[in-house]
């Protein structure tokens, strides 16, 4: 570890915290529906697109008819994209694309894409036409993102409404959504990709002179900043290229990577204080931004200790002598030289704790620690930040468990926001917490236990079985990056991972909708001397224990089996 290394770390995280309240301020008034910077432009254009929907913004929903709404409405987007992937080669501005995709990979990719996943099991450049990467994959990182802001709004008006069952409007809140956030932010932050050196172009490849020989070599081009651009905005993480932003077309500078680990992360932290803002308490989302502070910065520090302490094997066989200079510690393998160890120790830990999925180093080759540190941040759920919408409803559901055990402990009625936290909530709380674990447990077991799951698996021991609980874990958590040792494109895993992406995105969804259409059916309780104080620093580490205690029942087993033993084999040498 270094000095500069911290500065670095550090960096970030101040203007990441900086940027909280004014984009927070931001979405609060355009979730308001309050007048804001953007609103003389685009409500004309928003207006538009209700007068061509017939939906009308007074026209509320109730949690059944706003869960309908996402389903069906996300469901087309896979049939759609589906039906894209599986004739790409006979779209427009798709010259030069071999064939289509298999209907196993096109229905995982179709999949993975509408839940905001972004699992790729093949290699973008190579396979996808132009029409494929943006009228597919590029419309759909708008549209999944602007779903799990919908979704959060949902549950935030089930705690600001009283003795009510609507929710808002599905279509009002996904159209909002897109247009003064995604869109706006994404061309702005194109423009500067663009400005930096990532290529932005309809050709379909550019030739280069190389250096040595002087001779002509053809690279993949195409619109690549655009799609980046909202790639990590709404924690989307698929990459136009297989080497995702590893590629110097995508990501060119350690500028342009400052600018995307904070364009992941930006929204998914300032969603605290509209929380705050909507609930007419800006305290507690302060709080909920302390909880998910205190999460992530161990476990960046813990990647940045293991990656800068290097593999002690390797260390041991170049022993340096007399004649030969030590060589730098830290573990370079599988790592850009532009970004270095702490960067990429950053960056992979910040791309899973939301759920963009996007990576700049090869995540298969970090040390069992390094690598493990990346696996509990899906584990714990993702809620540190967590993705743009789910990761912050499913903090929220953290929150509801410990006010109920907190009140059970003291012999009190539970109750969050002036909302009592009865059998109903804590039955839905319960199931969102568990089916996440039970899905990637069973996946990893089923895989490791027979021969289409086995033969995918480029390692043997620990190692091997850690690729596994990776591959799983991220598609369980909607993350979508891979440790990129494991050999995915097989019907078992294309179709199991479809079904974990499917289900993890919206078996959440739904007791999501149904916990904030019982809270909003709730009087407001008024605070009284007993109520729990959810600002305080004592609730505070009580939260993040929940979390921690949690996600440590849930996974600990597979860990001690997967990156724990193998960081222990590696040690022992």
């Amino acid at each position: 570890m270094t000095f500069i290394g911290w500065q670095q770390i550090l960096l970030y995280f101040i203007l990441v915290i900086l940027l909280v309240k004014p984009v927070g301020i931001y979405l609060a008034r355009v979730f308001s529906g309050e007048k804001n910077l953007l609103s003389p432009v685009i409500r004309p254009v928003e207006a538009f697109f209700y007068r061509l929907a017939d939906v009308s913004v007074e026209n509320e929903m109730d949690w059944k008819e706003y869960g309908k709404s996402v389903l069906v409405f996300n469901i087309a987007g896979i049939i759609f994209l589906y039906v894209i992937l599986r004739i790409q080669h006979l779209l427009p501005v798709s010259l030069g694309v071999p064939e289509p995709l298999s209907p196993d990979l096109a229905f995982n990719t179709a999949v993975s894409f509408v839940t905001n996943t972004n699992w790729q099991s093949y290699s973008g450049e190579s396979t996808l036409g132009i029409f494929s990467q943006t009228i597919g994959l590029t419309v759909q990182n708008f549209l999944s993102a602007a779903t799990g802001m919908a979704v959060l709004l949902a549950f935030i008006r089930g705690f600001t409404r009283r003795q009510t069952s609507l929710l808002g409007n599905f279509w009002v809140d996904l159209t909002r959504s897109v247009l003064y956030v995604l869109l706006p932010l994404s061309i702005v932050l194109s423009l500067c990709l663009v400005g930096l050196g990532s290529v932005q172009t309809l050709q379909p490849s550019i030739l280069f002179t190389t250096l040595e020989n002087h001779a002509t070599q053809s690279i993949p081009a195409g619109p690549v900043a655009s799609q980046i651009a909202i790639k990590h905005l709404g924690t989307n993480g698929g990459g136009y290229y297989n080497a995702n932003a590893a590629h110097p077309f995508e990501n060119p500078s350690p500028m342009s990577n400052l600018l995307l680990m904070l364009a992941e992360t930006v929204i998914p932290f300032s969603l605290t204080y509209i929380f705050g803002r909507l609930i007419g308490d800006t305290r507690q989302g302060w709080a909920i931004l302390i909880v998910m502070l205190i999460l992530l910065l161990p476990f960046t520090g813990l990647a940045y200790a293991s990656e800068s302490a290097g593999n002690p094997i390797l260390q041991h066989l170049a022993a340096p002598t007399s004649s030969t200079p030590a060589a730098p510690a830290g573990n370079m393998e599988g790592k850009e030289v532009r970004f270095g160890v702490a960067t990429s120790s950053l960056f992979t830990t910040l791309t899973t704790s939301t759920s963009s999925g996007a990576v700049i180093s090869l995540h298969d080759s970090y040390t069992p620690l390094g690598g493990m540190a990346a696996l509990v941040l899906m584990e714990l759920g993702e809620v540190a930040p967590g993705g743009i919408g789910s990761g912050l409803y499913g903090m929220l559901v953290f929150v509801l468990v410990a006010v109920f055990i907190a009140g059970l402990m003291v012999g009190r009625t539970p109750e969050y926001l002036g909302k009592k936290i009865e059998p109903f909530e804590m039955k839905m709380a319960a199931l969102l917490i568990l089916i996440m674990p039970l899905l990637v447990l069973s996946l990893t077991a089923l895989a490791v236990s027979t021969q289409a799951g086995l033969s995918g698996i480029t390692n043997p021991g620990p190692h091997g079985f850690s690729q596994v609980l990776y591959a799983f874990s991220s598609m369980g958590n909607n993350n979508g990056s891979a440790f990129a040792g494991i050999s995915a494109n097989s019907p078992f895993y294309n179709l199991a991972g479809a079904f974990i992406m499917f289900a993890s995105r919206f078996w959440l969804i739904l007791p999501t909708l149904a916990l904030a259409g019982s809270l909003a059916e709730k009087k407001k309780v008024p605070v009284g001397a007993g109520t729990l104080p959810t600002t305080s620093p004592l609730f505070i580490i009580w939260l993040v224990l929940i979390v921690l205690v949690v996600g440590a029942l849930n996974f600990l087993p597979a860990l001690a089996i997967g990156p724990i033993i193998e960081h222990i084999m590696m040690a022992g040498m």
